[in-house]
């Protein structure tokens, strides 16, 4: 790409990382507020229903490694400028989308069909409820499948501005309309209802977006055996991936479902939130690099220049999610106790298991990306299969005894394990040097990192007196990481990185206080 592309580029990624982290600090109100309210208005049984039709459909509806295939093949063509190749490739998976809802739409009337035989621990009337909201997702899922390359193509193109837009504005409108119906009175089946009809708006804003700002336009006339084969290769890897990442989070509450009951779903449906947010805020920039992981990989010295931006993002990403783990660990069973209120005591635990994993693997992202790029997804699929019988295996056993504090040390364990098994791949495959990475993020910033555990074990000890002082425990926490990082941490590149971002704040916020005086 020319230097106005990198420019250009670089506008894109900035722009949308503000955005994420924007759209981030709307989910951690929404965990924070919205969450709490939510599951007291719907009642923990009415939640544990919904979080369990959502994993069923998370289970069943998945895009086949497709979306993708989007991605990975959109920024190849895109590198080398190639617009007729992506207007091919996008033809072909446009079948493949329609040919695939149609088998989906078959299995999900099965499922519909079978859920009183599957979840026999459920009551008659949790069994009518289920059903009623999984035939709404059910039909919704089927009319947003063919749509499933939208992100893709904005990804690729490096629209990240628009993406982030939508992501943002249907955050805002869905929570909106759940407040305001919940409030009118209205239950669990509007909820569901609510998600389905903004999930169709965020489809169409993304449809516009694509329409607008980028040139590719479907060829559905193409057809070549090579080029099919090819995305079929790596469609096929990639729902191995699909499947496996799925069998750790959607299956864990139809395990919880069969021996323990919809309290335990919820107590983990709970802490699967938590986790979630802290994933999508420790990997808000990670996507948007994936154009500019194809575009290194075309170029001489590759290795090293992977490793140079696995690092510059590991180091960044460790802050991150280090900060949030070791202000959990000190406060998170307070935030617990006001948050979620009584019935939730475990999901502390649940959540420190779920979390430290993050540690690792979301620091490595650039070289995850890489493997995608790279085309590599059948060895990353050996390695999720894997993961997942882990997974299934230890929950199976664990659940029955420890309920949902199993399940919990179950994905702790098959994700620690996926980290270690991808770290030979990145060694063995790419030629990225980990070790090198593993010394300048965690042996530069560990000691501060553990200083700083030892000193959120020690807050933790202290008993909960109120919000007041709650919050004081907090800051104690994040002035002790916050100092060390900057002291023993943090080097001249990201101290300037984060004094940057902090003036350009402090400037925005004194013109937005200037305009309103």
């Amino acid at each position: 790409m020319n230097e106005i592309n990198e420019a250009e580029s670089a506008r894109q990624i900035k722009a949308g990382a503000v955005l994420g982290y924007i759209t981030i600090f709307i989910n951690l109100l929404a965990g924070l507020i919205y969450t709490p309210w939510m599951i007291r208005s719907l009642g923990q049984d009415n939640y544990g229903l919904y979080t369990l039709s959502v994993s069923i459909i998370g289970i069943l509806v998945m895009d086949f490694g497709l979306g993708a295939a989007v991605t990975r093949f959109l920024s190849l063509y895109n590198s080398r400028n190639d617009r007729e190749a992506a207007n091919n490739l996008l033809g072909i998976i446009y079948k493949f989308f329609l040919l695939l809802d149609i088998v989906i739409a078959i299995v999900l009337l099965a499922v519909y069909f079978s859920i009183g035989s599957i979840y026999r621990e459920l009551s008659f009337v949790q069994i009518h409820k289920l059903k009623v909201i999984f035939l709404i997702s059910a039909i919704y899922s089927i009319l947003a499948f063919p749509f499933g390359t939208l992100n893709g193509i904005l990804t690729s193109y490096e629209k990240f501005v628009q993406l982030k837009a939508c992501e943002l504005f249907y955050k805002l409108l869905n929570m909106a309309l759940i407040i305001g119906a919940l409030k009118l009175g209205y239950g669990l089946y509007t909820m569901v209802m609510v998600n389905a009809v903004t999930g169709i708006l965020n489809i169409l804003m993304k449809f516009i977006f694509v329409r607008k700002s980028t040139n590719v336009r479907a060829n559905y006339h193409y057809k070549e055996k090579k080029t099919t084969k090819e995305i079929f290769s790596f469609s096929l890897w990639s729902t191995v991936v699909n499947i496996a990442q799925r069998f750790i989070y959607n299956i864990i509450p139809s395990i919880l479902g069969i021996y323990c009951g919809a309290v335990s779903i919820s107590v983990f449906g709970a802490s699967a939130t938590v986790e979630g947010i802290v994933f999508t805020f420790a990997s808000a920039i990670n996507g948007l690099f994936f154009p500019k992981v194809s575009r290194i990989l075309t170029k001489d010295n590759k290795e090293e220049r992977l490793l140079e931006l696995m690092i510059k993002v590991g180091r960044i990403q460790l802050f991150i999610v280090g900060i949030i783990f070791t202000g959990f660990l000190a406060v998170g069973r307070d935030f617990i106790g006001f948050w979620l209120g009584n019935g939730f005591q475990n999901a502390y635990i649940c959540i420190l298991f779920l979390i430290f994993p993050s540690i690792f693997e979301l620091t490595q992202h650039i070289a995850g990306l890489t493997v995608t790029a790279s085309g590599m997804v059948r060895l990353q699929s050996y390695v999720y299969a894997v993961m997942a019988v882990i997974n299934v295996a230890l929950s199976i056993l664990l659940t029955r005894e420890y309920k949902e504090i199993g399940a919990a040390v179950s994905v702790c364990t098959a994700y620690l394990f996926r980290t270690t098994a991808m770290n030979f791949i990145y060694y063995r495959k790419l030629k990225i040097n980990v070790f090198r990475f593993f010394k300048e993020c965690f042996f530069k910033m560990g000691i501060p990192l553990i200083v700083s555990l030892a000193a959120a074990v020690l807050i933790a000890l202290i008993p909960y007196k109120g919000i007041p002082f709650f919050l004081i425990k907090g800051g104690v926490i994040a002035g002790i990481y916050l100092l060390l990082m900057w002291l023993f941490g943090l080097n001249a590149f990201e101290k300037e990185l984060f004094l940057s971002l902090f003036q350009k704040s402090i400037k925005f916020f004194r013109r937005s206080l200037e305009k309103l005086f």
